[in-house]
């Protein structure tokens, strides 16, 4: 059999087996393992995924990762969010829609020691929802805004997915982190402008918060300073070239870990679920990764990724209409599944075709996050949607999707300026890196 034809039938392969529940880790192993098998032997096949795992676990690239969501847990157990929530509630309250935008605010600063986007969507369901309800404000509108707010965690730094994306196609961390700043505030910036004057022309959907006094806005400022802390210390200590990713994320860890003790908040309890979650994460990922690899060795043997980007740089049309094309792809694969997922199946295929266009691969990095994001909150299976519609069964989920949808607009928009306007992406990591 024709190799390529062989790589293409793998891949049907392997929809149909993700589409009978097969964890994308075991289906991609699977499928990489016997094409390798017929286009080789057994033999190179058995070879190759038994050095994978190896080199794939003792790649230091790869230990950005666990650092990155041990974060994210003891940012959760210190009670981080609690802080970044009174502070933004304090600033922005008085402003039409004002808690809604403090939700959002706070939730890109959550984002910058998560980089989860379901867990900052289910943090703020539980912490936002409460109080935007007890201001009367319009509730499918409140459960919306979180869901929304929660991707933001995809793109500002310590982003998982950009990692994901960087390890996948062999770009720098350290500038895809630097890059995913200025769009991930941008995008925060863009919400809130959307949540203002939606609240202002229609005031009945929620009332500014009044009374708040210059000493307790003052005072707020404490509950952030440990988020800029580490904000601080992952873009400054890779954008000077003081610390590897990893280091710096290994740093911002213990900087959380350290306020979470002060403020005595991390019980052994909590130290001991925040150490476990982390490891179990961390190997789904890295099995995942591992079957991938496996995969992608596959389909590097049939010449598949060639062809079909021979093809698509073949198209009639302009690199940027092609890029588009390929984003509405990710946008319409985003609605159902994970963005690790996602990226690790389609990358080795679509990524080679990027080069070819003469993409910056940096900012389509950016651009496949930002994709992934509006999947997360589109129908039918919007992921933190449902995260905050299991959080707050209340509130209809249909509802929710239907007030989201002015959110994905405003992602649409931003995703066209980004693309109009690259250096929005390429400014930080050109100028520090």
């Amino acid at each position: 059999m024709d190799p390529v034809t062989l790589g293409a039938l793998g891949f049907v392969f392997l929809i149909l087996l993700i589409l009978l529940g097969v964890h994308i880790a075991f289906a991609t192993a699977m499928t990489g393992f016997l094409g390798i098998a017929i286009l080789r032997d057994p033999t190179v096949a058995a070879n190759i995924s038994g050095i994978i795992p190896h080199s794939t676990a003792s790649n230091y690239l790869f230990s950005v990762l666990p650092m990155f969501i041990l974060i994210g847990f003891f940012a959760h157990a210190s009670g981080m969010v609690t802080g970044a929530y009174r502070a933004a509630r304090a600033w922005m309250g008085w402003m039409p829609g004002g808690l809604a935008i403090a939700t959002v605010f706070a939730a890109a600063g959550f984002g910058a020691v998560s980089g989860a986007s379901q867990a900052t969507a289910a943090v703020f369901a539980r912490v936002a929802i409460p109080e935007l309800l007890r201001l009367k404000y319009n509730p499918a509108l409140s459960a919306a805004a979180v869901a929304a707010s929660g991707t933001l965690a995809s793109l500002i730094p310590p982003s998982a997915a950009l990692v994901v994306y960087g390890a996948i196609v062999d770009q720098s961390i350290g500038r895809l982190l630097l890059a995913g700043f200025i769009p991930g505030v941008f995008s925060a910036a863009v919400y809130g402008v959307f949540l203002f004057f939606r609240f202002a022309t229609r005031p009945e959907l929620g009332a500014p918060i009044r009374n708040v006094g210059w000493a307790e806005r003052a005072t707020s400022l404490g509950g952030v300073a440990p988020i800029l802390m580490v904000m601080g210390m992952i873009l400054g200590g890779m954008s000077t070239g003081w610390t590897t990713p990893t280091e710096a994320g290994a740093f911002g860890a213990f900087i959380v870990f350290a306020y979470a003790l002060i403020r005595r908040k991390l019980s052994w309890s909590g130290l001991n679920t925040s150490l476990m979650e982390t490891a179990k994460l961390t190997v789904m990922i890295f099995t995942t990764f591992w079957g991938v690899f496996i995969f992608a060795r596959f389909l590097a043997f049939s010449g598949l990724p060639t062809e079909v980007a021979q093809w698509i740089v073949g198209l009639p049309l302009p690199p940027t209409a092609v890029l588009v094309v390929i984003l509405l792809v990710y946008a319409f694969l985003g609605m159902f599944m994970s963005a690790s997922g996602m990226m690790l199946l389609t990358l080795p295929v679509i990524f080679p075709a990027i080069v070819e266009l003469g993409i910056d691969p940096i900012l389509f990095g950016i651009l496949v996050v930002k994709m992934i994001e509006i999947g997360l909150v589109t129908p039918p299976v919007g992921l933190n949607v449902y995260v905050v519609g299991g959080i707050r069964p209340d509130i209809p989920v249909h509802a929710i999707f239907r007030a989201a949808w002015p959110f994905v607009v405003m992602d649409i928009l931003t995703v066209g300026l980004l693309i109009a306007f690259p250096g929005i992406v390429l400014f930080l990591p050109n100028l520090l890196m």
